[in-house]
This record gives structure tokens, C-alpha cells and sequence, in this order.
């Protein structure tokens, strides 16, 4: 077994991996282009999101919005709405805040370095030698978690966070920094699994230190569980109906809005809910139980149907919503799936 060091050794180990990165990456729509505003929306929307998950929405996000021009003349609810579904509603609060700030004080022109990328609001280090790397060709590393575990695998030690910088700064190919980065986390999104790693065809094996699994103590669940109850309500508007062509016009749903200054998904709108069970005060049961997790905490939830209207513990709060107007306005996720699985959206 090879060490990956200075001279031959670092250059084979560069040449084998940028060669298996040419021959099996993933086709992605963010790998066919150097603008950086399409790689910066890409990288934003990944950070802790399934590349499956992505697709759709980053196709649909610059439909929507195809230039940073666009982005920053939009309102927050117009994003988020857009963004409804993706989760970790910040990064796009965040988006929109850097849009804003690239236009109107950088004249629609992103940064060609990653320092300077650094510098803008919600751009950390990761992100910043991204967008430089890949679309500038600045020969920075990257360090997210599918490279971190190649690092530690290939060295065979648990790496301290400023040690995988430093590691992958000192692997980095210089002619390719972009696609070389790119390959690192394609090797750990594909081969170099958390569990069960693809050793037998990875394309650096005779490099790795642990060839697989490396020890570690087991980390503690942080994931809580709970139950919640949602109510589902639709009513049919039939002065709206009469008055409008639209089949759907008439129809509307109860939505209420969450806080401004909630500490999850601030301003969205959902179905009401409650923590308690309705008990005695709704004998039906519920219409549909679904699964459903945000950040650390797995929640049960129980959908009734027309379950508000004054009755405890929903009440009769919220607000009645157009059906047809619910793809303009910010919902969470949960909703989302819900009215998706009514037929509703």
C-alpha cells in the first residue's frame, strides 16, 4: 500500500482519481456550467440535501430566478415560496440577503476569488472555495463532510478540522482544482461511503490507509421524537366560484402563518396544528398518519380533516387561502406533502 506524498506518489494519486472522475461522474446540471451564480445556487442547495432531492427544485429555482439580478429583485416570500419543500428555509433567506448585496453593491458581478467570495453574507469557507474553484479555476480546496471521510480513511486518522484542510490543500491538483474537488466528493457521495464503502472499486484504494471503515466510538442519537396533530380544512368559495372560470377558484384551504421571529421556518405558512390530541372534542379518526423530520426531531403527525371551526385544541385561527394562489406563497414542507397526498396541489 502506497502513502499519498510528495513527487510520483501525489501525482499518481491525483492522475488515477481525475481519470475515474472524467469516466463515471454523475450528470449533473450544475457540472455543465462555469457560471457562478448556477454553481453557487447548486452548492447552497446541496449543504445537507440529497442530490436526488435537488434536481427538481434547482431546475424550478432558476426557472424562476435565472440570474442573480432576478434573485435580488424578488421579494423573501416569492424565495421561499420557490424554495418550499428544500428545508433549512435560512439558506435561502441567505441567498436572497447575497443576491441583494452582489447587486446593489457589487453591480450584478460576482467575486473571482474566494476571498473576496468569503467576504459576502452568508458565504462561509466550503461555499466560498466552491464557487472559486469551480468557476474561477482558483486553485483553493474544498472541505465538506464526504471529503472529510476520504481524508480520514486515506490518512487513517480521526482529522481535526483545521488537519482536512490542511490535507486537502496539500492533495489538490493545481491544473484541475474545480473538477479535482469535485472528484473528492464524488468519491465519497459514491464510493467512499459512511457505511459499507466501495472499496473494490475505488479508483484510490491502493492509497487508503484503512481500506474501509475507520474506528471510531459511536455517536449518540440526538434525533427526539413526537406526535403532533394537523388539521386539514378545505371549504369551497362560491362567490369566488361563480365568478371566476377556474374549476379550482372556489376552492380554499385554512393556513396559518408562523411568526416572524420563529426560530424554525419563520413566516411560513402551514396547516394549523397542536401538540395535544383533540381527545373527546373529535370522535373521527384521523384521515391520514404521516412521518415527517425536522433537524433532530422525528415527528408523528395525525391529519384530521375539517377538524378547526372553533373546535379545541385547533380553534378556529388561521386564514382561508386560495388554492390556486398556495404556489406564490411560502408553506413548509410538512404541508406541502400533506396537501400533495389530498390532491389538493
Amino acid at each position: 500500500m502506497k502513502s499519498v506524498g510528495a513527487g510520483k506518489s501525489l501525482a499518481a494519486f491525483r492522475k488515477a482519481l481525475l481519470q475515474w472522475y472524467d469516466d463515471h461522474r454523475r450528470s449533473l446540471p450544475w457540472r455543465e456550467t462555469q457560471d457562478p451564480y448556477r454553481i453557487w445556487i447548486s452548492e447552497i442547495m446541496l449543504q445537507q440535501t440529497r442530490v436526488a432531492a435537488v434536481l427538481d427544485y434547482y431546475r424550478r429555482f432558476l426557472e424562476q430566478f435565472p440570474n442573480v439580478q432576478a434573485l435580488a429583485a424578488a421579494s423573501e416570500d416569492s424565495v421561499l415560496a420557490t424554495w418550499s419543500g428544500l428545508g433549512y428555509y435560512r439558506r435561502a433567506r441567505m441567498l436572497h440577503q447575497c443576491a441583494k448585496h452582489i447587486v446593489e453593491k457589487l453591480g450584478g458581478r460576482f467575486p473571482q476569488n474566494s476571498e473576496a467570495l468569503l467576504a459576502l453574507p452568508g458565504i462561509g469557507p466550503y461555499t466560498a472555495a466552491a464557487v472559486a474553484s469551480i468557476a474561477f479555476a482558483e486553485p483553493v480546496a474544498v472541505v465538506d463532510g464526504n471529503v472529510e471521510r476520504v481524508l480520514e480513511r486515506l490518512t487513517g486518522i480521526d482529522l481535526a478540522k483545521p488537519q482536512s484542510w490542511q490535507q486537502a490543500r496539500s492533495l489538490l491538483d493545481h491544473s484541475r482544482p474545480g473538477d479535482f474537488n469535485q472528484a473528492m466528493m464524488e468519491l465519497g457521495a459514491t464510493v467512499c461511503l459512511p457505511r459499507a464503502p466501495q472499496c473494490l472499486v475505488c479508483p484510490v484504494g491502493k492509497w487508503c490507509a484503512t481500506q474501509g471503515e475507520l474506528p471510531r466510538a459511536e455517536a449518540l442519537s440526538r434525533q427526539q421524537k413526537k406526535q403532533i396533530w394537523c388539521a386539514l380544512d378545505c371549504r369551497n368559495n362560491n362567490e369566488r366560484r361563480n365568478s371566476n372560470k377556474n374549476a379550482n377558484a372556489g376552492a380554499e384551504v385554512r393556513l396559518v402563518r408562523r411568526p416572524r421571529t420563529a426560530s424554525l421556518m419563520a413566516g411560513m405558512w402551514e396547516l394549523p396544528q397542536s401538540p395535544e390530541s383533540p381527545g373527546s372534542s373529535l370522535q373521527a379518526a384521523p384521515w391520514r398518519t404521516f412521518r415527517h423530520s425536522i433537524t433532530v426531531t422525528d415527528y408523528t403527525v395525525h391529519v384530521l380533516k375539517n377538524a378547526s371551526s372553533g373546535n379545541a385544541p385547533f380553534g378556529a385561527k388561521g386564514k382561508w387561502i386560495a388554492i390556486e394562489r398556495i404556489s406564490q406563497i411560502p408553506i413548509t414542507g410538512l404541508t406541502r406533502k400533506i396537501l400533495k397526498a389530498g390532491g389538493i396541489i
